[in-house]
């Protein structure tokens, strides 16, 4: 009994660490399955139209015998053969028709539906890949007609929205009390209603209901009362719609008269324009670093910034074919290697990564949402490739990776990121890392290994840096300063994903085992 409930416990927590839409690789799963299921259905649509090709042949025949029959009941009758066959066909043939009729063709498909029924998306996941379009619609200020139309930057494939899908966005929204979301989807559900689209679902009376809620929700009258006119332009005769009409005017008409009477007295009511708290500043600087705006470089600083080969002071296994190395920022000072990895081993990379890969966004018994993507760790021994990646780290960065962490492999799916953060142990944190015994994290080593179309930078929120993904390089830096204290301006995110996949795979270095690799200095300095 212990080990069954051990099992049972064990498939509920895959099962709940599942995130379909962020991880690519379960969607291309799901596509896969969905392609097996339309084949599966098309055997049983054939089967069905061989079935009544052969009813309506039987029926056919009989049609033509029967309407000669009927002209001479008697005659016809009066032929022992033609009795007999009457007689057989009522006693036999229509029974066998009667099995034909009722023969269940759906069987297989139905079978097959069934057994892939378990792997399909919940309502979790539905709300999951919605909020995630709306958190893309958010940092890349994106309008709902541009989504609506499949018209993203760098997608050259073309997908849109029906009337029914930007139905389903809004009311995700309104579920989540997200009022200006609701409000969005909803306006753009409207839009494509009064164009023509048709739907089974929704019409334009629900919408409105939708819409009106909104904007009351928001404070916003205004609006309220022109989407209430255009429900009574639907329904005139509807009086409740008619007194609500009238309590938005008188309630609009007592604002605006307070606002006339404040604005006289010089005491005019202005909203706040005051910094925003903490966290949602750094949520506007990250947003806009995604969008490419905000970054603080100027042309001396940048001119300062160089490619070169390199050696790392001559080391046995790059004097010969240096590595190409390039300045991405100055302070902090981040470099990016080019072709560190080759196309086949970050193929095998993913490989072993994929059946591991769960949802980073799980931390105890609460789900946050600052990291979206799924991630899994691998360690040297298990395949050679790995082993061979973090030779090469070592010897590129001159730093011991004995100590350092398991190489985490993680993908970013449908609006996949992860919110500004810093890799080092905080000094609010004494417990963090303390189990290791191997020290706070001295510096990060980020592998790209997929291009990205569009989004899915990352970006230093404290010094405005944005980097680009580019397959099969790695970016480099210094997560603390020569005397140990946490560089703070190494704060990063991971921008959500427009278009695309991003895999990454990174590795945190350790303090323990650098004390003669890299000399510790007293001042905080680059």
């Amino acid at each position: 009994i212990i080990i069954i409930i051990i099992i049972i416990i064990i498939i509920i927590i895959i099962i709940l660490s599942c995130c379909f839409w962020c991880f690519s690789g379960q969607m291309t799963d799901l596509l896969f399955m969905e392609k097996d299921l339309v084949s599966s259905l098309k055997d049983y649509i054939r089967a069905e139209e061989h079935k009544l090709e052969q009813i309506k042949k039987w029926a056919d025949r009989l049609d033509v015998l029967s309407s000669a029959a009927t002209q001479d009941p008697e005659g016809f009758l009066g032929h022992p053969v033609n009795a007999f066959k009457l007689i057989k066909r009522l006693n036999t043939e229509w029974r066998e028709l009667e099995r034909l009729v009722l023969r269940n063709m759906s069987g297989a498909f139905i079978s097959n539906l069934t057994i892939q029924r378990k792997n399909f998306p919940n309502d979790d996941d539905q709300t999951g890949a919605a909020k995630a379009m709306m958190r893309l619609q958010d940092t890349y200020q994106l309008d709902t007609n541009i989504i609506s139309t499949g018209e993203l930057p760098g997608s050259s494939s073309v997908a849109s929205l029906t009337v029914d899908d930007c139905y389903d966005l809004g009311k995700v929204a309104y579920s989540e009390a997200d009022y200006y979301h609701t409000e969005l989807w909803m306006v753009q559900t409207l839009k494509q209603l009064d164009q023509g689209e048709t739907s089974n679902l929704v019409d334009a009376i629900t919408v409105l209901d939708y819409l009106i809620d909104s904007a009351y929700q928001q404070g916003e009258l205004e609006r309220e009362l022109n989407f209430t006119k255009r429900l009574l332009e639907l329904d005139p005769t509807d009086q409740q719609v008619n007194w609500e009409m009238k309590d938005i005017e008188y309630e609009l008409f007592n604002q605006k008269k307070v606002e006339a009477t404040e604005e006289a007295e010089g005491r005019q009511r202005r909203k706040s324009r005051g910094r925003p708290d903490d966290d949602l500043f750094h949520m506007r600087k990250y947003e806009q670093l995604c969008r490419g705006e905000g970054i603080r470089m100027t042309p001396r600083r940048q001119s300062r910034l160089f490619c070169r080969y390199y050696n790392n002071n001559r080391h046995p296994r790059y004097v010969i074919g240096p590595v190409r190395q390039e300045d991405e920022w100055d302070h902090p000072r981040i470099v990016r290697y080019h072709n560190i990895v080759s196309d086949k081993e970050m193929e095998k990379v993913k490989e072993l990564a994929k059946p591991r890969l769960h949802r980073s966004e799980v931390v105890g018994e609460e789900t946050v949402h600052f990291r979206i993507s799924q991630s899994a760790f691998l360690r040297a021994y298990e395949d050679p490739v790995v082993d061979k990646i973090n030779q090469r780290i070592e010897d590129i960065t001159g730093l011991d990776i004995t100590t350092a962490d398991d190489l985490q492999v993680a993908n970013y799916g449908i609006g996949g990121q992860y919110e500004p953060h810093l890799d080092f142990r905080q000094k609010d944190e004494p417990e963090e890392f303390e189990e290791l015994g191997s020290g706070n994290r001295i510096a990060t080593w980020l592998l790209y290994m997929s291009d990205v179309p569009a989004g899915g930078a990352t970006v230093f929120t404290e010094v405005g840096a944005a980097v680009q993904p580019i397959k099969g390089t790695a970016v480099f830096w210094y997560n603390l300063f020569p005397s140990g204290e946490g560089d703070y301006r190494t704060e990063h995110a991971a921008c959500p994903v427009l278009v695309g996949s991003k895999w990454v795979s990174n590795k945190w270095i350790r303090e323990r085992g650098q004390e003669f690799r890299r000399h510790c200095g007293l001042q905080e300095t680059d």
